[in-house]
């Protein structure tokens, strides 16, 4: 018996506006609002207003919070200053990737992990098995925030108009309280568009106040609402890896081309760090296929799945595909052969329904905003 999708705060708000809506992660999200383009190009050349509720948060509290965090994660979470966020991953046994995370440092003992939407009781599960031992405690608190971002470069003078928090002081990968329209929000400066961009983790009861706001405030320097489907091309020009796609149980960080996030150098054991010392020397000895980014010489867009050929053979695989707003053509992010991963790599292909369809190789990302 399959469940009704769960519905955020914003879930009226959303259908007033004639959003087409998607069951995503189990939730009901709006795909768009009217035309996906234009609302890529608006966080691209404006801003655009987004519901990211579906996303999970996950609070970790206690004198050992942060011994427990960087045992359970990659990353040195110790080194997280008061304030600060850090991008890491929580890996199974084997070194493959559960999730991607986002976690902030709210206080001297209390942090809050933001897993994916689709992840999220996966990663609590893993969290509550891992904090046996730790004076620590895991608190599930999915229901007590709702996610509102401003993306683009008109969003810090929008939230300006909102707040009197220091935005200017805000660095990217920060967060602090505040209030925004007359609403308590833990407000961050992150985002997973490519572009400046404020996120505003707020009271369910809150979330529609704060929206009416930011869209009045937004009315001027173009703001409109936007959908999953924007957020999704953005993120591909921007290089920005999505779960199930870049990232899998399949892979580890290293095979992702994001070692980076292990933090081998910390203090004690984490989980996984067997498995991952192995996948460097690997990755040192034999690099594994890499991540590249492809771009089409024709129209035909390539998806999830398709096979990237050379030469007749399969040296690869797309993991994300469709049309750039940006660039005008169709991309592609793809696992490949090392061989065939440097940018400019001639005769490489994708396979779309038969038909080897030429592609440039480029490094990633497709797009960067300009400072």
């Amino acid at each position: 018996m399959s469940t009704a999708p769960r519905l955020t705060a914003l879930d009226a708000l959303h259908r007033s506006l004639g959003a087409t809506m998607t069951d995503f992660a189990g939730w009901d999200m709006p795909l768009r609002y009217a035309s996906e383009r234009d609302e890529h190009n608006a966080v691209r050349t404006r801003a655009g207003l987004f519901d990211l509720s579906h996303m999970g948060e996950i609070t970790v509290t206690g004198p050992e919070a942060a011994a427990f965090l960087s045992y359970a994660l990659v990353g040195n979470i110790a080194t997280v200053g008061n304030g600060r966020a850090r991008y890491t991953m929580i890996v199974q046994e084997d070194g493959g990737i559960v999730d991607d995370l986002i976690v902030y440092r709210l206080g001297e003992t209390e942090y809050m992990v933001v897993a994916n939407a689709g992840n999220a009781q996966i990663v609590l599960d893993a969290l509550t098995a891992r904090v046996a031992g730790f004076d620590a405690e895991v608190r599930d608190d999915r229901d007590a925030y709702a996610l509102l971002a401003v993306q683009g470069p008109e969003s810090p003078a929008i939230m300006k108009a909102v707040t009197d928090a220091d935005l200017d002081g805000l660095k990217y990968y920060a967060g602090l309280p505040g209030t925004v329209a007359g609403v308590p929000a833990l407000i961050a400066r992150t985002g997973y568009t490519g572009e400046d961009g404020f996120e505003l983790f707020v009271a369910p009861e809150h979330a529609e106040a704060l929206w009416q706001a930011l869209t009045e405030a937004g009315a001027p320097h173009g703001l409109i609402p936007c959908g999953l489907s924007c957020r999704d091309t953005l993120r591909l020009e921007a290089g920005m890896p999505l779960y199930g796609h870049e990232l899998t149980t399949a892979l580890t960080p290293f095979d992702a081309g994001l070692g980076r996030v292990v933090k081998f150098e910390k203090e004690g054991d984490f989980v996984g760090r067997e498995a991952l010392e192995a996948a460097a020397e690997r990755a040192e000895t034999a690099p594994p296929r890499k991540l590249v980014g492809l771009v089409a010489e024709g129209r035909r867009v390539p998806r999830a799945g398709f096979s990237v050929v050379a030469d007749g053979k399969v040296i690869g695989e797309v993991t994300s595909g469709a049309p750039s707003p940006t660039l005008g053509k169709p991309i592609a992010m793809a696992y490949v052969d090392a061989a065939f991963a440097a940018p400019g790599t001639e005769g490489v292909g994708v396979d779309i329904r038969g038909t080897h369809e030429p592609y440039e190789v480029v490094a990633l990302p497709f797009y960067k905003r300009q400072k």
